[in-house]
């Protein structure tokens, strides 16, 4: 018998830690193939449980009526939250900021799965930048839909400076980058009862919504948490 496929496509040392980026097969399944980030070590993203990253995109579609959308995506990964917002022929523009330049260069060199799709995709544009920090600062262009998902939760912050963000201040400033009707989506694997308390301070109208599924690779059920706020 054959032990199970596995490959490392990158393994290089970043401003947050050593990044991996992983092609394995998954002995629960044999066959399946899936892709996987982790930092320092640590799980960060999969390609075999995408839901809750491309929910984000479709939650907040579903709740925005208009054409021609400008969308900002804080943080590239593995590219689904921003493929998805690209699914619809609505969207006009999609830019994602990404923090780590080696993530942006695996886009470019096709180890990502949706690679092909994304860089085939003359509406995305990927910058190297910090998006927080973009947030945090005059807007030179507004967006209709500013889609986070870069940290685990915002109690729990891949860098510290992060904090600031989820914020009332935070959200106050970042709240200036969207259009009139726009709407801010974030990504989280928690809940976090402070960051709503701050949504409700500065956003009219706030939305939740638990994204539950089967994980089988450790066997429980588990849930990831969208925030959605505009006014």
């Amino acid at each position: 018998m054959e032990p199970p496929f596995f490959e490392i496509l990158a393994y290089e040392p970043t401003e947050l830690g050593m990044l991996c980026l992983r092609r394995r097969e998954l002995l629960c399944e044999p066959g399946t193939i899936i892709t996987e980030v982790t930092l320092d070590h640590e799980f960060l993203m999969s390609s075999y449980l995408t839901a809750s990253e491309k929910a984000l995109s479709e939650i907040a579609l579903q709740m925005h009526s208009g054409s021609r959308l400008r969308v900002l995506v804080g943080g590239l990964g593995l590219g689904y939250t921003a493929w998805t917002a690209l699914e619809s022929d609505r969207v006009s523009k999609c830019e994602v900021v990404e923090f780590l330049p080696q993530v942006i260069n695996w886009l470019e060199q096709g180890l990502v799965p949706l690679s092909d799709e994304l860089n085939a995709d003359n509406r995305l544009k990927v910058t190297p930048g910090d998006v927080y920090q973009q947030l945090a600062g005059p807007p030179e262009q507004k967006h209709d839909l500013i889609l986070i998902d870069v940290d685990h939760s915002p109690d729990e912050n891949l860098d510290e400076a992060n904090g600031r963000f989820y914020t009332a201040d935070g959200l106050q400033r970042a709240k200036l980058h969207l259009e009139e009707d726009g709407l801010l989506g974030v990504w989280s694997y928690a809940e976090s009862s402070r960051f709503v308390d701050a949504l409700h301070e500065v956003f009219r109208e706030v939305r939740i919504e638990p994204v539950t599924v089967f994980n089988n690779l450790i066997n429980v059920q588990q849930t990831d948490w969208l925030f959605f706020a505009r006014d």
